[in-house]
């Protein structure tokens, strides 16, 4: 743990679910409705620092997130990003996108393209209540 790790500090988004070793978020992003965090509870800052069972159960984390998102939200695309420049702490970000959002076909950090309809966010802000189910019920099925 560091105190000044943002990522130790706090959990990074709306907890849904949690095991010993880490931890999935929802973020709190108005233009990107079901973006999600799978978060490594240990302050580690690259794969390689995992043992290969480690890294092994934080990537199905990150793909039973992935599958969630696909069928709950139906996304055009997911991305699926480590960085941890900003933030030096492990965790995968899993990011459903629409060729209509704001940064489509670029990175949700690059400049905006477009401004995202409002129907469509709001269509996608619905959807939250059942990507939560669906996550809490796959990551316990995870666990077993």
């Amino acid at each position: 743990m560091s105190a000044n790790c943002e990522l130790c500090a706090a959990p990074g988004g709306e907890l849904l679910c949690q095991d010993a070793r880490l931890r999935v978020v929802l973020v709190e992003d108005q233009a990107y409705p079901g973006f999600c965090r799978v978060i490594w509870n240990a302050h580690v800052r690259e794969m390689t620092d995992l043992s290969p069972d480690e890294r092994a159960h934080l990537m199905r984390a990150v793909f039973m997130v992935e599958a969630a998102i696909r069928q709950v939200m139906s996304p055009d695309k997911i991305n699926l990003a480590s960085f941890g420049t900003m933030t030096p702490h492990l965790h995968w970000h899993v990011i459903p996108r629409y060729s209509d959002d704001a940064h489509y076909p670029a990175a949700i950090w690059a400049a905006a393209q477009r401004e995202p309809e409002r129907q469509s966010l709001a269509q996608r802000q619905a959807l939250l209540p059942a990507l939560r189910s669906m996550l809490v019920r796959q990551f316990s099925m995870l666990q077993e």
